[in-house]
């Protein structure tokens, strides 16, 4: 088995003391620390977004145990979920056994749709678009010249001619852009505005809508882990047992959508709380994710669960996860935010296709934990158990009394809110 985690225990200690360890580790100064302190300041707030009145403040938590490609990486997350961050870095742990996630990801291209209508022809058009590609490609590329200088820019134009749709015939333009480091959506969104009029001159058709896909299926990130099965035994279970049962739970997903569309989620619970912590555009990956998870007409399990057998007996569980996962490490939220500055800090301010590849990673072990909780004591006993603390905080519990009558919530078996009252009621009296 891999070496522990150098934040092994790292749940273990109070919060201050987790800053200064993570501080040591990753190297934040003070100032990063007071930033984790401050959160986002009211002014840096008002001019993010439109007629701001407040700031809503979510937990920012570390994963730990995660090795990556042979790199130890602290990954932050912010989500509001109890046993998210802790079912990450449990799964991560069982996986260093298997020497970690192997991760890999393609070049960093985008979509961009332009909609033409008004056709006599979609084939003729699709023939006249095609002898000006090299034309259409370099005004593409200049709508940012810093991209370009980069090894970035347009590289390819695709048609999809849609003869029957309900506004009629229409004729979509792809362009596939290399964003580089952005998540690029501003860049797809100005190339395409600035190839509508070029296009219209060249099939005498009329341009309508010009944007980005947020189907980035060009643009595919990939994790993969192989962990031995004695990793998996719990609750007197052994390992090979649950390990299939475990398989069996994926099969489940994989061919019934109602349990897809929870299966997925506890993947995006991970990688949704990545993009937060670094100012991603959360919303973007979850509909590439979802659209990408029916691609074939039907919703679908986005990972796949697999036994390694000798003597047909199960000795690893193999689990690959492989989507689109469109994030950037430059512009946007990721420079504007504080949090998100210090999130990129504590990852090692990866290129965006690391962050890719750590986003997918953690998506696998959050479904990995999720999946490995239901295929043996129920995901309700310890989702209930980290939710206690915060029935009792609803109830009205206070600094230490919280954490008591959690405990008392889950020795009782009674994890609601009118126990929890019950109990807060009871200890001021």
């Amino acid at each position: 088995m891999s070496e522990a985690s150098p934040l092994a225990g790292f749940y273990k200690l109070a919060q201050t003391e987790r800053q200064q360890k993570l501080a040591h580790y990753v190297d934040l100064s003070d100032d990063d620390l007071a930033v984790l302190e401050a959160g986002l300041l009211p002014e840096q707030a008002e001019v993010m977004i439109e007629n701001v009145v407040g700031r809503y403040v979510l937990p920012l938590g570390v994963a730990t145990n995660f090795l990556i490609n042979g790199r130890e990486v602290i990954v932050p997350m912010v989500v509001e979920e109890p046993s998210v961050v802790a079912g990450a870095s449990y799964a991560a742990k069982v996986v260093r056994a298997g020497g970690g996630f192997q991760t890999s990801s393609s070049d960093p291209v985008m979509i961009g749709q332009i909609q033409v209508l008004d056709l006599t022809d979609l084939d003729e058009a699709v023939a006249k678009l095609k002898t000006a590609e090299l034309d259409l490609l370099e005004r593409a590329s200049q709508a940012d010249p810093m991209i370009q200088k980069l090894g970035g820019g347009a590289t390819g134009i695709e048609y999809r001619p849609l003869p029957e749709t309900p506004a009629g015939p229409m004729l979509i333009v792809h362009l596939l852009y290399d964003c580089r480091d952005a998540m690029g959506a501003n860049v797809v969104n100005t190339a395409v505005e600035t190839l509508a009029p070029r296009i219209e001159q060249i099939t005498g058709g009329r341009v309508n809508l010009r944007i980005l896909s947020n189907l980035a299926d060009r643009r595919i990130a990939r994790a993969e882990c192989l962990v031995p099965v004695e990793q998996l035994a719990r609750g007197g279970l052994p390992g090979n047992e649950v390990a299939r049962s475990i398989f069996e739970a994926w099969a489940f997903a994989a061919a019934d959508p109602y349990r897809a569309a929870t299966h997925n989620k506890g993947v995006m619970n991970g990688i949704d709380a990545v993009a937060i912590a670094t100012g991603n555009d959360w919303r973007a990956i979850e509909a590439g994710a979802h659209t990408y998870a029916a691609r074939n007409g039907r919703s679908t399990s986005l990972t796949e669960w697999s036994l390694v057998t000798e003597n047909s007996t199960p000795t690893h569980l193999r689990g690959i996860l492989e989507m689109p996962m469109a994030v950037g490490t430059v512009g946007g939220a990721t420079k504007a935010h504080p949090i998100a500055r210090v999130s990129m800090k504590i990852l090692g301010q990866p290129k965006a296709t690391t962050l890719a590849e750590i986003m997918v990673a953690v998506g696998l072990a959050q479904n990995l934990a999720a999946i490995w909780a239901l295929a043996t004591e129920g995901i309700q006993r310890g989702h209930m158990r980290l939710h206690a603390r915060q029935i009792a905080l609803s109830a009205g519990a206070q600094g230490p009394q919280v954490q008591k009558i959690a405990n008392q919530l889950v020795t009782e078996g009674k994890i609601n809110l009118e126990r929890a009252r019950e109990l807060v009621t009871g200890s001021r009296e």
